[in-house]
């Protein structure tokens, strides 16, 4: 039989009814996860998912992958790039904003300090750029090149479903996760 060519796409319905016999890795920020997340997830942050490669090869090997994300967008190209590895794994169709409106409940860890949502962090960037460029540009039309570059930016972002911004605020230390913390994600993922 030849092997999938794109991943298995999972209702937050089926997964819920499957989550015990599941692995479910969190591709969001370490903010984000820590904000709420599925039952028993791990946190794998997208930009790292080639240095857990190893440990997430071993628990695929265990039990199926569940990748999730706060939408979904994440998630599907952790699957893909994945599967290019030979790591078969499920998305979770709508992350984790379909699983919360089916009435699921999100994990909080106690007294983890909750940053925002990346799209709340993105929101706030961009107005706060576009809002001083303006500010800033009062009677000089071409100081208005920043406010042009940041709409142009979250044009492109939706059109292609990608955040170049979300990528830089995601290097941000709040939205990092500390070596130890993924550290111990992977030993959890293998032992």
């Amino acid at each position: 039989m030849a092997s999938p060519t794109a991943p298995t796409a999972l209702s937050a319905a089926e997964a819920h009814a499957r989550l015990r016999e599941l692995t479910v890795i969190d591709v969001r920020t370490p903010g984000e996860y820590a904000s709420g997340h599925l039952p028993g997830a791990h946190n794998v942050p997208l930009d790292r998912l080639e240095q857990a490669l190893p440990a997430l090869r071993t628990a695929a090997e265990r039990r199926d992958l569940l990748v999730v994300c706060a939408s979904g967008a994440r998630s599907a190209t952790a699957a893909q790039r994945l599967l290019a590895q030979g790591v078969p794994a499920a998305t979770l169709t709508g992350g984790t904003g379909a699983w919360q409106r089916l009435g699921h409940d999100l994990h909080r860890p106690a007294g983890a300090r909750t940053p925002w949502a990346m799209d709340r962090q993105v929101r706030l960037a961009a107005g706060s750029l576009i809002l001083t460029d303006l500010l800033a540009a009062r009677g000089r039309r071409r100081a208005r090149l920043l406010s042009a570059g940041v709409a142009a930016g979250l044009v492109l972002s939706a059109v292609t479903d990608t955040c170049g911004m979300a990528k830089i605020l995601a290097r941000l230390p709040h939205n990092r996760p500390r070596a130890t913390d993924l550290d111990a994600t992977l030993a959890a993922l293998t032992g």
